[in-house]
């Protein structure tokens, strides 16, 4: 009995797989979500999404997922770049204003030093 139990579901799983008759991966997923929580709403709706999405845009669901993914993945690879342009030119810019602000400072400081050197050896009075 066990044994032609067994030819026969052989024979049936063997007439899905290898004809094509049904898309067999949409199914996995449903079966194996009833195997594992025994909810059977759960994977009939499931197995309705996916057919829905199937049917709105050509693709299955994985597919849709990992497209969109793709998608966003380049997007924010496009706006990191950009960030990375406007963080360049905002350090480049900084280290500008930074060099342009000591250098005024050692003016400055070289302006005090002079006067100081020339109040020290009273070189304010001297006319050349």
């Amino acid at each position: 009995m066990n044994f032609r139990l067994f030819r026969i579901l052989t024979i049936i799983l063997s007439f899905f797989l290898l004809t094509g008759f049904v898309p067999i991966l949409s199914f996995v997923g449903p079966g194996v979500t009833v195997l594992t929580s025994g909810n059977i709403y759960k994977a009939s709706a499931q197995l309705i999404i996916n057919q829905r999405i199937e049917e709105e845009t050509g693709k299955n669901s994985l597919t849709l997922i990992r497209e969109t993914l793709i998608e966003e993945t380049e997007k924010k690879v496009q706006n990191n770049s950009f960030d990375e342009d406007l963080r360049q030119l905002v350090e480049t810019r900084i280290k500008i204003t930074r060099q342009k602000l000591d250098n005024q400072n050692l003016q400055k400081l070289l302006k005090k030093r002079i006067e100081v050197t020339r109040s020290i050896l009273d070189l304010n009075n001297i006319t050349q």
